[in-house]
């Protein structure tokens, strides 16, 4: 007899075989249980710590900065530069031809206030921290920054216009929380 079924056991060899997978199913459910219980608290260590996470963005007191004049504060171990741009550096920033720059970028795609330039100040070639904050640097050919390791120039919007450098200083993110306050990060 090909029917392995037991008097009043419906099904047999079937409802086994049910149950056999059933249990697999189980097993492999509780052990994946398991193991994600274990590797939370692994993958949980990993996440930076709240002090890490308040580096994580900065806020500066842009009042005191005058016409004309740059400053540099640290976001995320990194310079950046805040300038409070003249009306002769923002019309030429503003003038450049877009298609005879390296990296293209218009100057209104940099700045969220054409009076405020917040920008790294790492020189995209290298790593270098460019010169052109302190009154006395040298600022390049084009009134921005000269980054004087390899000779790279930037013009008053950050755009690389000389020199090895193959991209713009970088835009960092930010928002303006007052007319006073610029939050970086």
């Amino acid at each position: 007899m090909a029917d392995t079924a037991k008097p009043g056991h419906p099904g047999g060899a079937h409802d086994d075989s049910n149950r056999r997978d059933f249990l697999f199913m189980l097993t492999g459910a509780a052990g994946a249980v398991g193991v994600a219980s274990v590797a939370w608290p692994f993958i949980h260590f990993m996440n930076p710590s709240a002090d890490v996470l308040a580096l994580s963005s900065t806020e500066v007191n842009i009042e005191p900065i005058k016409v004309g004049q740059s400053i540099t504060v640290v976001w995320r171990g990194k310079p950046v530069f805040i300038r409070r741009r003249t009306s002769e550096e923002i019309k030429q920033a503003a003038d450049v031809n877009i298609k005879s720059l390296r990296d293209p970028q218009p100057d209104s795609a940099r700045v969220k206030k054409p009076e405020w330039l917040i920008l790294v100040g790492i020189c995209t070639h290298l790593g270098c921290v460019p010169l052109g904050q302190k009154l006395g640097d040298p600022r390049g050919d084009f009134s921005g920054w000269f980054c004087p390791c390899h000779g790279s120039h930037y013009d008053t919007s950050g755009r690389v216009r000389l020199g090895p450098a193959p991209a713009n200083l970088a835009v960092p993110p930010y928002a303006f929380l007052t007319d006073t306050t610029v939050k970086i990060g």
